[in-house]
């Protein structure tokens, strides 16, 4: 572990030791994958305070850490905020992309923790960001590239979104991580092999760097530069003991 993921180690052992001590709720910055890795692997003793995390949305990627207090007296919500941000006129509209809307909220002087994920599409895109900053946002944000835009506060409560996906099924000889991905992506075995002894492959936030990792129903997976997926299980097994499995691939 470096230095830098022993600081971000050290701040969250700080947060869930505020929690403990005062009771009260304390939230972290978003997180990215390599930061939920250390979290869920930091030894259970540092942190006297349980953890849950989110980051807007069921399958969000980049996520909100909130410790509890063992004795909850009140309900919370987390301290993040939906903007929704679309061209002015869509007929003059660039086609943007992620990378357009990150730079643009990077160019307005905003830290990359203080944003979570950033779902682009045709309509626009819909920004996760911490609750402090959504007005200076919806204020400052008014062109991305050439193309005049309007960002606009969604209430977070009501905010809701299933990512698309393509369900892909294929016969497997076992429910390993190496041959779980080669059904969403056909690649060969030295490949998928790379990717996940480079430390590029996460299930449910942890990292994974072992090809034979047993897969569990509903576990998320996320592979850096290549997408997410979720394991759906087993759909059936054939005469010759291979299995017949389904994954949802988001697109």
């Amino acid at each position: 572990m470096n230095k830098e993921e022993q600081l971000l180690q050290k701040r969250l052992a700080e947060l869930s030791d505020l929690a403990f001590t005062r009771g009260i709720v304390t939230f972290s910055d978003f997180l990215n994958l390599n930061e939920l890795n250390i979290l869920h692997t930091t030894p259970k003793h540092m942190f006297p305070a349980h953890y849950e995390t989110y980051g807007g949305y069921d399958l969000s990627e980049r996520q909100m850490v909130a410790f509890l207090p063992d004795a909850l007296y009140y309900e919370y919500t987390y301290p993040l905020s939906v903007i929704e941000v679309a061209p002015v006129s869509r007929k003059f509209a660039e086609e943007l992309t992620h990378r357009d809307y990150l730079g643009a909220l990077m160019n307005l002087g905003i830290e990359r923790s203080k944003l979570g994920d950033i779902i682009a599409g045709s309509f626009g895109a819909f920004l996760f960001v911490k609750e402090e900053l959504a007005a200076y946002i919806t204020g400052e944000l008014t062109r991305i590239r050439h193309t005049a835009v309007q960002a606009v506060q969604c209430p977070a409560a009501e905010f809701t979104y299933e990512p698309k996906y393509e369900e892909m099924k294929g016969t497997v000889p076992s429910v390993r991580l190496d041959t779980v991905l080669s059904v969403a992506w056909p690649l060969s075995r030295s490949k998928l092999t790379a990717y996940i002894e480079g430390g590029k492959v996460f299930v449910n936030g942890k990292l994974i760097t072992s090809n034979g990792y047993h897969l569990k129903e509903s576990d998320r997976i996320s592979v850096r530069g290549m997408g997410r997926l979720t394991y759906e299980g087993i759909l059936s097994q054939t005469k010759k003991g291979r299995y017949m499995i389904s994954v949802h691939k988001y697109i």
